[in-house]
């Protein structure tokens, strides 16, 4: 059965088709490794981790087949952590990097990542059997299933399909691609990292869950908000955390360092399939297997992160600074600043009840600089503005940062 996809806005052609067997097929190949344990080793070409790169490796090369602009990146680096004892351990990460075709905006990058280690019961072993097919076999298989299906796609910003190792030794591969996209120049406009996407477990919401920040005014949250929009509520439960309690993901260190970022998870998650060795105890039956994914679901997944990721890598950068006054006066005034950007219509300046969550578009401007919105106090909305584009994308919006100008003391009295 093929997933319908979202279109992009900016054209009615659909992106290519990803069904529930490509999907298993991908999953299939890395759980085939037996174990993907970080410390498995990396030489063994039928068992453990470097079994796995390699597999990537291939899947990552077939893709950038249609993909003039693509190259396969294996990223080498050692870290430490108390999962490796504190000693430095050798450890890889896999991009596929698709380069934006605008020459500014090609130094803006937008990234999906899933973690392509696993760990049983005990993470420290990297000698028993760890399948990992949910646990992060499916979000790695969302990088691969995405970079098939926009393969030979124009996009104005750089997409980085990544899947990085060390997770479950403390998110060194994580921690590794931050560093790794700031050396290389780019600037974050997002990443959608998928970690536990491969089951409802029964759940009756069938919606991935999206982990979204705290903090309202953060890039996150905006991130989370544009694909509640976008995506559409029906596709994606917003979740205002930026995880589970207990829990840590590859989207963390971009949270902490500012960036827009979040995760993807299943709708529910079953316990007795994640960080589990295979076995059966009492009648239960333990262990992260194919045999508990539901792949039409992951294969849905897929899609809806391919869609994403084309209409944000063609919309416009966001203004590079918004600001909002209007302290002691009945209307608010909005400043707008942003690069030029020949492809870009304009912007739509957003707002909300303080008591709401979710944005609304006030008015459309085509122009930058300052805009009274009569009526609308700064007391009782707040503001954000979003840069729309010519092909009808819009991007992450800017919260705006109220600035208070006091009024002059008046003169004293005669």
């Amino acid at each position: 059965m093929l997933i319908p996809l979202l279109l992009a806005a900016a054209t009615s052609a659909p992106l290519k088709p990803v069904s529930a067997a490509d999907v298993r097929d991908i999953d299939a190949a890395l759980v085939s490794c037996g174990t993907r344990q970080s410390l498995s080793g990396w030489d063994d070409p039928k068992r453990g981790i470097g079994c796995a790169r390699d597999k990537i490796v291939a899947f990552f090369e077939a893709a950038a087949k249609g993909d003039g602009s693509a190259r396969v990146v294996v990223d080498k680096f050692d870290a430490s952590s108390p999962r490796t004892k504190d000693q430095p351990a050798p450890l890889q990460n896999v991009y596929l990097v698709s380069e934006g075709s605008d020459p500014v905006l090609k130094k803006t990058v937008f990234l999906v990542s899933g973690h392509f280690d696993s760990m049983g019961t005990d993470v420290m072993d990297p000698v028993g059997d760890a399948p990992g097919a949910d646990d992060d076999a499916s979000g790695s298989t969302v990088s691969i299933a995405s970079a098939r299906m926009l393969s030979g796609r124009p996009h104005r910003a750089t997409i980085v399909f990544a899947t990085v190792a060390g997770e479950e030794q403390g998110l060194l591969g994580g921690k590794r691609l931050l560093e790794w996209t700031k050396a290389q120049g780019y600037v974050v406009g997002g990443l959608l990292n998928h970690d536990i996407v491969g089951a409802v477990n029964g759940s009756q919401d069938g919606r991935v869950r999206v982990f979204s920040g705290d903090d309202p005014f953060t890039p996150g949250r905006e991130l989370g908000l544009w694909l509640d929009e976008f995506l559409g509520q029906n596709a994606v439960r917003v979740i205002f955390r930026k995880d589970r309690f207990g829990r840590g993901g590859d989207h963390l260190p971009f949270v902490e360092a500012g960036d827009p970022a979040v995760r993807f998870t299943e709708p529910r998650e079953d316990y007795r399939h994640q960080h589990q060795s295979p076995r059966i105890e009492d009648g239960v039956e333990y262990g992260d297997l194919p045999k508990f994914m539901d792949f039409e679901f992951l294969a849905k997944v897929a899609g809806q992160n391919a869609a994403a990721l084309i209409r944000l890598a063609n919309a416009p950068a966001p203004p590079t600074s918004v600001t909002v006054e209007g302290a002691v006066k009945p209307d608010a005034t909005v400043t707008i600043e942003a690069g030029e950007d020949a492809e870009r219509s304009g912007f739509e300046i957003l707002a909300r009840e303080t008591t709401e969550p979710r944005w609304k578009v006030l008015r459309t401007v085509d122009v930058i600089g300052s805009i009274v919105l009569p009526g609308s106090t700064i007391d009782d909305w707040m503001f954000a503005v979003r840069s729309v584009g010519k092909n009808g994308e819009r991007s992450i919006a800017m919260d705006a940062k109220p600035v208070i100008r006091r009024p002059a003391a008046s003169p004293p009295a005669k």
